[in-house]
């Protein structure tokens, strides 16, 4: 009886190892824009887009943002591992109590930065007089970015930092290899599943936090 539980875990253990390393790989890469969103929106908080060092300094940081955010909602990609996990692994213990909550919190961490990054663009944009339906529709440009992100990331392959050690071959990429009929239907399934996913976090997220705020009101004395 001992022994068999003792194999269980080790078995568990070995194949949660199996996706740790580029599960880990993937959300540091998610949190990189989520970590630049936190800086660029609510830290530095640029005051006038004058040229000077600081704001140039916050467009490159800016940019950065934007290269990097697709690796964010590529994560929802990434499920199609846990399809082949299933195929590879014929113990129904295993993939209900291992992969599907290694993969939901996987999928649910990552998407989240995603969310999130967007959300303080948002509110960044509001700050700065933006109105509800410009901003709305920024973060529609954004989802539409991220579509075509992510299928350069799945399907053809590109890095973030590709922008920078293979621009040559991601400029022809992007004139020759994104006008067919298979990438613009898939890109526009990605938008339309960004778009309904976010607005659907979104309005999660804005709940919980206006649930904490409402929490640390009633209760001040918890927050010291």
């Amino acid at each position: 009886m001992i022994s068999a539980l003792t194999n269980q875990i080790h078995s568990a253990w070995q194949l949660f190892l199996e996706n740790f390393d580029w599960m880990a790989w993937n959300l540091f890469l998610a949190l990189i824009p989520l970590a630049l969103s936190i800086i660029l929106f609510n830290l530095l908080r640029v005051s006038a887009f004058k040229f000077n060092l600081i704001t140039l300094l916050w467009f490159i940081g800016f940019l950065v943002f934007m290269v990097f955010l697709p690796n964010a909602p590529y994560v929802l990609t990434d499920l199609i591992h846990l399809v082949e996990n299933i195929k590879e692994n014929d113990s129904l213990l295993m993939i209900l109590l291992v992969l599907f909550p290694q993969y939901f919190l996987f999928t649910l961490i990552g998407f989240s930065a995603y969310v999130l990054s967007v959300i303080n663009l948002a509110k960044f944009l509001k700050s700065k007089g933006w109105q509800q339906k410009q901003i709305v529709m920024a973060e529609l440009v954004i989802h539409a970015l991220s579509a075509i992100g992510v299928y350069l990331g799945r399907f053809l392959r590109f890095n973030s930092w590709h922008i920078i050690t293979e621009l040559p071959d991601l400029i022809n990429s992007l004139i020759y290899d994104l006008i067919g009929k298979r990438p613009i239907i898939i890109m526009t399934v990605m938008f339309i599943v960004l778009t309904i996913l976010y607005w659907i976090m979104k309005q999660i997220t804005l709940g919980v936090i206006l649930r904490i705020k409402q929490i640390n009101h009633q209760n001040p004395l918890s927050s010291v």
